[in-house]
């Protein structure tokens, strides 16, 4: 009783901290502190990502429901985006895809789980492009599926088009021929048994246990190459492999062109950015909401090889003593870069609160290179000057 006594009165401080705040326009980042919109609220877009379109900058994620202290969590209502024009201070555009409330067998009916929302624009269709992890209602977190859904407004609404497991019946292009073997669930879990679990990891027992239905697809991002090519890529196989997807030139399906990347590594929470011709993408273990260390896995091409070159986070995190180890306490979601700026790139985290996931807090961070490695540095307060020197 006496840690709910708690929680409520800082509830009700932070919200009297919210409203004043809101009053002033922001002028600079304080990772890990409250982040209100201009509606006084704290930013409700939790595991999303940034868009940039005609001088506004536009933010996605999830709408994680209110709960009462103590009690069950609630379902969320869909995909929420907030709007800036100078990623300090934030416009709640509301919920840009909703669940679906009146159809209890629809992919998004509500109780679903709608995870990590991802926008790129198309500049072909001239439609914005949404995917996102997609967890069926009532099913735990076994579909694994990737949703997706179109809009012709930044601010949508977004239309769901589909859910599914990506390139069912196709092979990845670096699988052994003398792999192609599909496997059942029964004859993959007796594949990976005892010492034989990380050597049929890293050999695809799990890729060939799903190559049927397709690909698990649980963490993702989305990423859009300098010629314009789409991506996306997803945790996979129990979470132990990432495969990166190529999509079809009006981003609404796959070409069937896809690699597994660090098979076995454990890897989830995928980000990334092309930095003087490679390839870096920023990701996390999996340790549930728990942190852990960051690392970043480096490529000469988005097709690899893949190689683990270490954590790129220094310092620590004065609000929970947290450093490198755990990543400040925070966990990646998206790496963006800002308008105007070439080699401006601002690093996303999530500091996940489970118990209370609507006010869950956020970690931007500015990143740098040191050679051909990425610097991510704890900063306490900082504002875009510091790409000017």
């Amino acid at each position: 009783m006496r840690g709910c006594g708690l929680l409520m009165i800082g509830c009700i401080v932070a919200g009297l901290g919210l409203s004043a705040e809101a009053q002033e326009p922001r002028r600079a980042f304080t990772p890990g502190q409250v982040w209100a919109a201009t509606d006084g609220e704290h930013i409700n877009a939790h595991g999303g990502g940034i868009i940039y379109r005609d001088g506004t900058y536009y933010w996605y994620g999830e709408n994680r429901a209110a709960r009462t202290p103590g009690g069950p969590r609630v379902a969320s209502p869909g995909v929420q985006c907030y709007s800036s024009t100078d990623l300090f201070n934030w416009k709640n555009e509301g919920v840009v895809m909703k669940v679906i409330e009146d159809n209890p067998n629809h992919d998004i009916t509500r109780g679903c789980n709608i995870e990590r929302p991802k926008v790129v624009f198309n500049q072909k269709t001239k439609k914005y492009v949404m995917w996102f992890h997609l967890e069926l209602r009532g099913q735990g977190y076994s579909a694994a599926r990737s949703g997706l859904a179109t809009a012709d407004s930044p601010t949508g609404p977004f239309t769901f088009v589909r859910s599914l497991r990506p390139n069912a019946g196709i092979w990845s292009i670096e699988f052994p021929e003398s792999s192609r073997t599909p496997v059942t669930a029964a004859e993959a879990k007796e594949l990976l048994q005892g010492q034989n679990f990380r050597p049929g990891l890293a050999a695809g027992v799990y890729a060939r246990r799903d190559f049927a239905g397709g690909q698990m697809a649980r963490d993702m991002t989305l990423y859009v190459d300098d010629d314009g090519k789409g991506y996306l890529v997803a945790s996979a196989e129990e979470n132990y492999t990432l495969n990166i997807h190529e999509l079809t030139d009006d981003y609404l399906d796959f070409t069937g062109k896809w690699t597994r990347v660090a098979p076995g590594g454990h890897n989830e929470a995928p980000a990334i950015l092309k930095h003087n011709g490679k390839y870096h993408m920023l990701a996390s273990g999996c340790t549930g909401w728990a942190p852990n260390p960051a690392r970043v896995l480096q490529a000469d091409s988005i097709w690899g090889p893949w190689k683990n070159v270490g954590n790129p986070c220094a310092g620590t995190n004065p609000q929970n003593n947290l450093g490198p180890e755990k990543t400040f306490g925070g966990q990646s979601t998206c790496i963006f870069q800002v308008a105007g700026k070439p080699g401006a790139y601002i690093a996303m985290f999530d500091e996940w609160r489970p118990r209370d996931l609507r006010n869950s807090g956020h970690i931007w961070l500015p990143v740098k290179f040191d050679g051909d490695r990425m610097v991510i540095d704890w900063t306490d307060k900082w504002d875009l000057s510091v790409f000017d020197k």
